[in-house]
């Protein structure tokens, strides 16, 4: 997120994570050392290598170092069962056995990367001897551990190439980012504030789906919880707030004084209730009647949730539980991740124009986000300031948490093209983005995968990464 983020740095303070967990252990036949004197050094060298490269990610490395036989493999799986890794890497050196790695998938209950690395791109094979080649034999065990790994009912996953190569490195930097994910997913403590929206019956979800794929909490709140904290804000604090918001955003010369100022004192005692209840997410929705007061506090939230947003904390509207969670899983992958559903189509251009009214997220824009009020939010009650910007131009990719008729959930994503042209001015982020095909036909296949009607736009294409995500969280992957 730090690229997304630099400009914000100076006036919002980035939410800090639990770092992923990577489990990292090197390993090849001890039979061979006696035979071949030179071998171990020239793999141990490797392998200092690549856990040399782990340490300089953006993860807790737990490097349980080199195993020659099944005893020690056995050992290394304690080690890293105790660590309670998000993933476990495994650096098949030169050839070993499927017993010296199997209790490390099995007992651990992390997932499992297998790399082999060689250590140039090929072999010299005028001078190389039998101690020579076995160094370029990581490659050898790997259809075997597949095959183990297949009949023990272990995911298998592998990145095969030489050392230094950088494009082997990418594809590897693509699981630790689905390990970020993981993480969040796993440790995640997600928010509900009020209400589903009435009759929107694609949103409402089952409070046990989360705790029971990933592992995560969902904190069920009134906004009375959000009450008691709004009615302890200072003026001063009030101040402090509106200070910063035009910091942050162009304020249009429709934002009323006293709704700026309801804004971002509402903007204060989100963020206590955010860290009293210590949450990574937060999703909302009340309805209200007649101007009552948690029908302002709801009207109230859009300029707080967007800043809660763009420090980290996904905070949307309409109790979207599931979108949420995407919007987390993009953050923590550096693409950020803004609320998102169709507006129209524009079959000149061939572009979908896709966007949503309320919480955004800044660090997205294309340019300074603009503070807009309204009089009415459309299909809610209340008024008061929205936010108004078009994403970066250029890659991005959408990504969504679907659930199925058996309970089972889904990442479902689609890579497309931001570009410039015509944008509606009524107070919602909105972005034209190019599928590189008919808009129609795009938004047929895409509503078949069953998104429902909100999901994360984020920035790059990074669908890889998501499904490298997918494969670590246990759900199915679908891609437009």
């Amino acid at each position: 997120m730090t690229e997304l983020l630099a400009p914000l740095q100076s006036t919002l303070t980035p939410v800090v994570r639990r770092q992923p967990r990577i489990g990292l252990v090197a390993g090849g036949l001890g039979t061979y050392w006696p035979q071949f004197p030179d071998l171990l050094p020239k793999l141990q060298e490797s392998s200092r290598y690549v856990s040399g490269r782990f340490a300089k990610m953006d993860a807790e490395v737990i490097d349980v170092g080199f195993i020659s036989d099944a005893q020690e493999g056995a050992a290394a799986a304690e080690r890293l069962r105790a660590a309670d890794c998000d993933l476990i890497v495994l650096f098949l050196t030169t050839y070993l056995t499927s017993s010296m790695v199997l209790p490390i998938a099995q007992r651990s209950s992390a997932p499992v990367l297998v790399i082999d690395l060689q250590p140039t791109q090929r072999m010299d094979h005028a001078s190389f001897n039998t101690g020579d080649w076995l160094a370029y034999c990581g490659q050898c065990p790997v259809p075997e551990v597949g095959n183990v790994f297949r009949r023990a009912g272990i995911p298998f996953r592998s990145v095969s190439g030489w050392l230094h190569q950088e494009s082997a490195w990418r594809r590897i930097s693509e699981w630790i980012a689905a390990a970020h994910v993981r993480a969040a997913l796993r440790h995640g403590r997600h928010g509900l504030m009020g209400h589903v929206y009435p009759g929107m019956l694609d949103v409402s979800t089952d409070l046990t789906l989360l705790p029971a794929h990933f592992g995560s909490h969902v904190e069920v709140l009134e906004f009375d919880d959000l009450r008691v904290r709004v009615d302890q804000v200072t003026p001063a604090e009030t101040q402090q707030r509106l200070d910063l918001a035009k910091e942050l955003f162009t304020i249009d010369a429709s934002v009323e004084d006293e709704d700026f100022a309801w804004g971002a004192r509402v903007s204060v005692g989100l963020d206590r209730l955010v860290e009293d209840f210590e949450l990574d997410s937060l999703a909302y929705y009340h309805r209200g009647l007649n101007g009552e007061l948690h029908e302002r506090l709801a009207a109230g939230m859009i300029l707080g949730a967007s800043l809660l947003t763009a420090r980290g904390i996904p905070t949307t509207g309409e109790y979207e539980l599931r979108t949420t969670v995407a919007q987390l899983a993009t953050q923590v992958t550096g693409a950020g991740g803004s609320f998102c559903e169709i507006q129209a189509l524009n079959f000149e251009d061939n572009i979908v124009e896709m966007g949503h009214d309320g919480p955004a997220h800044l660090a997205v824009s294309a340019k300074s986000p603009l503070l807009r009020g309204l009089g009415i939010y459309h299909g809610k009650r209340g008024w008061g300031v929205s936010v108004e910007f078009d994403v970066h131009h250029g890659p991005v990719t959408l990504l969504g948490l679907g659930q199925d008729a058996d309970g089972s959930l889904a990442f479902i994503a689609s890579e497309g093209t931001v570009v410039g042209g015509d944008l509606l001015q009524i107070g919602n982020t909105t972005s034209r983005v190019d599928f590189g095909r008919d808009p129609g036909e795009w938004v047929d296949e895409w509503s078949s995968t069953g998104i429902g009607h909100h999901w994360s736009l984020a920035v790059g294409h990074r669908a890889s990464t998501y499904r490298a995500a997918a494969s670590l969280l246990g759900i199915a992957f679908r891609q437009v």
